[in-house]
């Protein structure tokens, strides 16, 4: 129900597919076209994503919890071990070094775009 987890869902809508958006608070939702999953990531099954094609991780933990984007990820790999589920990882780039000595993050650049 974020800003990228909203894009991502009208994109997915727009092209025809069946889409369920699993969130935290489900009236945040505001396409009548999509089922949805009121649930914490980390609260999800096996049993819940069942039948899913491709599940998108664009969970958004607060800015500098790089331990909440792993727990997540991690939740969701042990979820989708022995399915058929194909899982697309939304992430930023912000993290990255630019440089060989890995001491200059790309948003430490003036590069980076502001936080909006």
């Amino acid at each position: 129900s974020g800003k990228v987890g909203q894009l991502i869902l009208e994109e997915a809508v727009d092209r025809g597919n069946q889409v369920t958006a699993i969130v935290r608070n489900a009236s945040k939702v505001s396409n009548s076209n999509v089922d949805v999953i009121e649930k914490d990531i980390h609260d999800l099954t096996t049993s819940d994503i069942a039948g899913f094609d491709v599940v998108v991780n664009a969970f958004g933990a607060p800015l500098g919890d790089s331990e909440g984007h792993i727990n997540a990820g991690r939740h969701l790999i042990d979820i989708l071990k022995g399915t058929d589920t194909r899982a697309i990882i939304v992430g930023g780039a912000g993290s990255l070094y630019v440089d060989d000595a890995h001491t200059i993050k790309l948003i430490d650049t003036d590069e980076f775009p502001d936080v909006v």
